[in-house]
Order: structure tokens, then C-alpha cells, then sequence
């Protein structure tokens, strides 16, 4: 494929199967500028590696000042130095150790036997719509102190997120939709901020509004918009992750059978999951210099798209990168979920994805109790998983079949 038969990334081409797109642009147009997105576009691993560690401080997020505020308000991931080190250190205590083990873990375990007890006995199920989209909203809701009653709610405003942050297009419906969401989560939100301010509880809710880090503390609009974006990457993300773990090991029924017999395979299923099919396939930020990259030079003050989908299907740094394995040797499973990942899923350096421990416990939680209650979980007969999506990207329906235990 030549640079100029390659599928631009707007085109229905693309967002059909964007993987001979990705493999040709990392072959012949590692860096391209792409004018409808005003953006430079990289598509090789050592170059988003590069930008998302960003050790010379050349890349910025000062990008997400007019991709995600306009949804969320002024978030975390724009903050830098010192202001996101102390705000990071208010919010990250939540998402790993005890807190997560002893607080989080009975909540996560409880929302997906639950969701499961809907078609535990029923012999099918859409694990998409069933399952996938309802149980990590419901896990943040629960964590949160929200009510679950608004979990269409709930559902209805990440979805609008998540479509104005893929707004490539820039469809000005999809923005305006995006931006009363901000207003309509802030009316729901900063009364019950201010009233849990009032009456702390046991949730992460209370833990936002107690939290101190060298005598400052998060305001209303700061936990509100924390909020906004948990519910937003952390709904879509593992809700889209769950789905693609199930038709990956679906479409493989050999890893799948040794998934089953050997649950420690989780942790391994999940990684190569997020290397072979992420649920975020590009990440934007914003050079501060000119920067020297493969193919070219970004100008400071510019957009770069970094193609996570891509470089995670790079051949330089994968062996065989178009074959889902869980058992490959050149994915660390150990510290897939850490800052010093060797996928790209949940971003490196400092904007590592503060929730990554959290989406672990939720995919082995979830994977381990579907197995259980599904033995002999298969495909409903002639489906074929399909994936959706440029920005984030999963499959959108996944109908199974299985013997309801004790039947």
C-alpha cells in the first residue's frame, strides 16, 4: 500500500479494520500530517513510546484544554509539575493497595454477580450489552456512593463523552451534545459533593472531599470533573476491554480452554488483550518544541495523534504482532499494569492510566465468575465478533451460548 492508498483514518475504511492502515503508515508514513484533524499522526511503538514518557519534556497536555474540558471541566490529566503531582497524590490512593483490596474488591465482586444473576440460568446472553457496558459503571457508581438507580444516566453521559472525544470529524451535533452533558453532570454532581462534604461516608466520594496533600485540598468543580472522567475512561475502557477479552479467547478456543483450566492465565489474556486490541486506539498531545520524530519533525505548538492501536501491533517491537497470544514471550505480564508496561494501553510517564489496577480487578473478577457460571461458553452460532470504533474501539455485540450450571 502505497502513502497515498493508505485509508485515512476519517474513512469508513479505516474504521472498518484500521490494521492494514496502521501497518502500512508505520512501513511508509511513520509521521503524517493529517489536515482534517489539524494533527500530526505517529503510528510507531518507539515514537508513542517517546512521547507518552517524555523524558525531555517536549509533549505537553495542554491539548486536552479544548478536547476534554469542554465535557469534564478542568481535569487532572492537564495539570503538570508539581499541581498534578499533588493532585495525583489526592486521588491515587483509591485505586491501589488496601484500599483497593478491602474497600473495592467486595463492591466489584458484588456488581458482577449480580449482573450475572440476570442470565445465569437463561443458556445465552449478549456479554456486550448484558454485561460489558453495565458493570463498570455500576463498580464506579458503587465506589463513588452514587445511586445505581442512574446508571441509564450514568451510561447515557459517558457515552456522549466518549463520542465528543472521538469527534475527529468534528460534527458540531456531537459537540454541542457533549458539552451540555458537562452542565447537566454538574447539576447532578456538586449537590451531592456538597452535601457528602457535610456527612462523610465510607465511599471514594468522601475520600475526594476529605483528601489533603500538603494543605491543599480538592474543590467541588476538581472532584466533580475527577468524577466525569472516572465514570468517562473508566466505563468505556473496561467496559470495551471486558468485551475484547471474551471475543479474543472466543475466536481462540485452544487459550480459551487453558484459560478455563488455569485461571492464573487471566492477568496473561488480559495484557495481550490490551496490546492486540486496546480499547483506546489513540491518544492526543501537544509538542512543546520542535521534535525530531520517524519520518520528519513535529513543530512545537503542534496536535500529535498518537495511534496506541498501531504501535502495539509494531512488528520492530512484537513478534508476530497480528496474532492474539497469550502465551508470548515479549509481553510482560508482571508489569502490564504498571508505568513500566511494555504495551501501550494505558499510556507511560507521568499520565499513566491511574486506574489500571482497578480495570485488572474488574476483568479478573468479571472473567473468573462468566467462566464459572458459563463452562461451556461459546459463540452463538454463525456470529462473528465485529469491531467498532477509531477512537475507542470493541466489539458491539458479543451473543454467547452455554449450559446454565446445575441444569
Amino acid at each position: 500500500m502505497s502513502t497515498a492508498q493508505i485509508p485515512d483514518i476519517l474513512s469508513p475504511e479505516f474504521a472498518a479494520n484500521p490494521y492494514p492502515a496502521y501497518r502500512a503508515m508505520r512501513e511508509s508514513a511513520p509521521l503524517v500530517r493529517h489536515e482534517p484533524t489539524q494533527s500530526w499522526i505517529v503510528s510507531r511503538y518507539a515514537d508513542v513510546e517517546r512521547v507518552f514518557k517524555d523524558k525531555e519534556a517536549q509533549f505537553t497536555t495542554d491539548n486536552y484544554d479544548w478536547q476534554i474540558e469542554p465535557v469534564h471541566g478542568r481535569t487532572i490529566l492537564q495539570l503538570s509539575g508539581r499541581e498534578h503531582a499533588v493532585r495525583r497524590a489526592l486521588v491515587a490512593p483509591a485505586f491501589r493497595g488496601s484500599d483497593l483490596q478491602e474497600k473495592f474488591l467486595p463492591v466489584i465482586e458484588a456488581n458482577s454477580r449480580e449482573l450475572i444473576d440476570t442470565f445465569r440460568a437463561t443458556g445465552s446472553a449478549d456479554l456486550v450489552a448484558d454485561y460489558a457496558t453495565r458493570f463498570p459503571v455500576n463498580v464506579i457508581a458503587d465506589m463513588l456512593g452514587l445511586d445505581k438507580a442512574d446508571h441509564a444516566r450514568f451510561h447515557g453521559w459517558y457515552t456522549t463523552v466518549i463520542a465528543f472525544l472521538g469527534n475527529l470529524a468534528g460534527d458540531p451535533d456531537v459537540a454541542a451534545a457533549g458539552e451540555r452533558t458537562r452542565v447537566e453532570f454538574a447539576e447532578y454532581m456538586i449537590p451531592i459533593i456538597r452535601a457528602r462534604r457535610e456527612n462523610l461516608g465510607d465511599d471514594l466520594l468522601s475520600a475526594l472531599c476529605a483528601a489533603e496533600v500538603d494543605g491543599v485540598r480538592m474543590s467541588d468543580e476538581d472532584i466533580k470533573a475527577f468524577c466525569s472522567l472516572l465514570l468517562a475512561a473508566g466505563g468505556e475502557t473496561t467496559d470495551k476491554a471486558i468485551a475484547s477479552i471474551f471475543a479474543n479467547l472466543l475466536t481462540h478456543p485452544e487459550q480459551l480452554a487453558a484459560v478455563r483450566e488455569d485461571r492464573s492465565l487471566i492477568p496473561r489474556a488480559f495484557a495481550e488483550t490490551l496490546r492486540f486490541t486496546p480499547p483506546v486506539h489513540m491518544i492526543m498531545r501537544q509538542s512543546a518544541v520542535d521534535v525530531e520524530l520517524s519520518g520528519g519533525t513535529v513543530p512545537a505548538g503542534a496536535t500529535v495523534t498518537c495511534l496506541i492501536g498501531s504501535a502495539n501491533r509494531d512488528e520492530n517491537r512484537y513478534k508476530d504482532p497480528d496474532r492474539f497470544d497469550i502465551f508470548r514471550e515479549d509481553l510482560t505480564t508482571t508489569t502490564a499494569f504498571s508505568a513500566a508496561a511494555d504495551h501501550l494501553a494505558f499510556a507511560l510517564g507521568r499520565h499513566f492510566c491511574v486506574g489500571a489496577l482497578l480495570a485488572k480487578a474488574e476483568v479478573e473478577t468479571g472473567v473468573n465468575q462468566l467462566l464459572d457460571a458459563m463452562p461451556d461458553l461459546r459463540l452463538a452460532e454463525g456470529f462473528d465478533p465485529v469491531e467498532q470504533g477509531v477512537f475507542t474501539r470493541g466489539p458491539k455485540s458479543l451473543p454467547v451460548r452455554f449450559t446454565p450450571v446445575g441444569a
